[in-house]
């Protein structure tokens, strides 16, 4: 990391970063060409949650290649100033990378949207068998997790 004086390095705040933001942008590689997608999420014990529609630009790119860094931010906060280059952002944030993995069973799809769920509202659900079905429930295992924030 170019500014060593920002890195984040105690785990323990790493960890609250990915607890609190409440947005994960997903880096895909699609081909030569990359590909962001914002996306709610879950995380617990190492790993990110999401989930997704079966089909589309998203699935189709994760199919071909599974590597994703993932992003995420809190404590966003305008620093106004009286000179334009004076202006800063106050921020912690975190970038991460790893694989992605489809969940098959219904069992283990149930048990992602819950981190996911958990995330957001403090509580797990029931999931009926149809509305499993109908989506696909991504397991991210956090390989290299690296976190920055502002001086602010």
């Amino acid at each position: 990391m170019r500014r060593s004086d920002r890195e984040i390095t105690d785990p323990a705040e790493l960890e609250s970063i990915l607890k609190q933001a409440l947005v994960c942008r997903m880096g895909l590689c699609d081909g030569d060409h990359p590909y962001v997608v914002p996306m709610n999420y879950g995380y617990r014990h190492g790993s990110v949650f999401l989930h997704s529609a079966t089909e589309g630009r998203k699935i189709d790119v994760l199919r071909r290649n599974p590597n994703v860094c993932l992003e995420f931010e809190t404590d966003v906060e305008l620093i106004p100033a009286e000179s334009p280059c004076s202006f800063s952002m106050k921020y912690r944030s975190v970038i991460a990378s790893g694989k992605a993995v489809f969940l098959e069973s219904a069992e283990e799809k149930a048990k992602g949207l819950n981190v996911i769920m958990t995330h957001y509202t403090g509580k797990e659900f029931e999931f009926p068998p149809q509305a499993l079905e109908g989506i696909v429930v991504i397991r991210v295992d956090l390989e290299d997790c690296s976190g920055k924030r502002s001086r602010c």
